[in-house]
């Protein structure tokens, strides 16, 4: 065996790299720390409030002190609840002994992929994509296999592409609807076909709806409706407002729910039990006018910045249809999107996110936008962008 000294690290940490655009985003800071205004467009995060019925639920749950540890798969009535959820959103019947609540979205997966993966094995995924996802993988000892996806298929894999990109290795499909960073969606007849392609070849098919309820011009349609052997991954984060509660759910397949509860049991004990308490009040019927509402707010705010972004001479040649981003071709205005970024906050006081974070397909070429901002900051983002670009 081969001495390791003090400060030696583990191999698979060389493989898991940084999220770039926290270096822009502490550049941001430190340019508002000196009074400068910065219009941060660079962040995945909605910047409304958690809705006021949430967080008054958390607070009589803490003003009873009695806070303490919950099922590992979270409380049963909570799980009840997201299972009522896919009934009345959805129309699809779950049973609530599928669902498990988790510390968040993240947690969801790395529960999916604890009780998928053997080291070596294969999990598809588009690329651009979200870069946790493939750090996940790496973690279980796993390989991340990208699918390179461009617009002419909407920026998300195809059954022929998972079919030519699958080996005896392959284990899985990870997919996301809508998509990080490109606000695309795969419709529910493309995710059948997916489905298909997976399962005839003996893998499982892992599908992240985490943006789900935030479409604008119709409702998507979960991929539960396709049948109860696929993995999916939702979170209270983005549609509900709750980000920093850091609490998600994972739908599994029957197999796989002791699996999974001795796999939380041993990783995280239980998800926070003020944030399920808080949670609860989530599904109620003043919360979902409240994220209504901000779901429309979020749809003015895209047709605001893309049309914007297009006569700047950004290219996005697949329109966004949820999620709250805009992945925009930069080429015309640098080779380099993120030299472009670091001038774009240095110079004109607006921060987004280059492509480098998502993968490895053209990153020098895009960058993503976020508009988690209200209307009038977009107006002056994109003001800002005009004088930089045509100086």
């Amino acid at each position: 065996m081969v001495a390791r000294h003090l400060g030696a690290v583990a191999q698979r940490m060389a493989g898991i790299e940084p999220f770039h655009v926290m270096e822009l985003m502490a550049k941001a800071r430190a340019f508002e720390a000196q009074g400068r205004d910065i219009i941060h467009m660079e962040v995945g995060e909605p910047d409304f409030p958690t809705p006021q019925p949430v967080i008054e639920a958390a607070q009589r749950f803490i003003a009873t002190g009695r806070v303490h540890y919950t099922h590992a798969l979270g409380l049963p009535a909570l799980r009840d609840a997201i299972a009522r959820f896919y009934q009345e959103r959805y129309g699809v019947a779950v049973e609530p002994e599928r669902v498990i609540v988790t510390a968040g979205a993240s947690g969801a997966l790395l529960l999916a992929l604890g009780v998928l993966i053997d080291p070596g094995d294969e999990v598809l995924l588009a690329d651009p994509g979200y870069p946790c996802n493939r750090h996940f993988v790496r973690a279980f000892e796993g390989r991340a296999k990208p699918i390179a996806v461009d617009a002419s298929t909407a920026y998300q894999p195809t059954a022929e592409m998972v079919a030519a990109q699958w080996s005896s290795r392959s284990r899985a499909l990870l997919v996301a609807t809508p998509s990080n960073p490109t606000g695309t969606v795969i419709e529910l007849p493309q995710l059948a076909a997916l489905r298909q392609a997976v399962t005839r070849r003996g893998g499982t098919l892992l599908v992240d709806e985490i943006y789900h309820g935030l479409t604008y011009g119709f409702d998507a349609e979960t991929a539960l409706s396709l049948g109860s052997d696929i993995f999916v991954i939702n979170s209270f984060s983005k549609y509900f407002g709750m980000t920093g509660w850091r609490l998600g759910w994972l739908v599994a397949p029957q197999a796989y729910v002791r699996e999974i509860e001795k796999l939380a049991q041993n990783l995280f004990i239980s998800p926070s039990a003020p944030a399920q308490h808080a949670a609860l009040a989530a599904f109620g019927a003043d919360t979902a006018k409240i994220l209504e509402a901000r779901r429309e707010e979020f749809r003015k705010r895209r047709d605001a910045l893309l049309p914007g972004l297009r006569a700047l001479g950004f290219t996005v040649a697949t329109e966004p249809r949820g999620a709250f981003y805009v992945y925009a071709d930069s080429s015309q205005h640098a080779a380099d999107s993120f030299a472009l970024a670091n001038r774009l906050v240095t110079e004109a006081g607006v921060a987004a996110t280059p492509g480098l974070d998502f993968g490895n397909c053209a990153p020098e070429r895009h960058m993503r936008f976020a508009y988690t901002v209200g209307c009038e900051r977009i107006e002056e983002g994109l003001r800002r962008m005009e004088a930089f670009l045509r100086a």
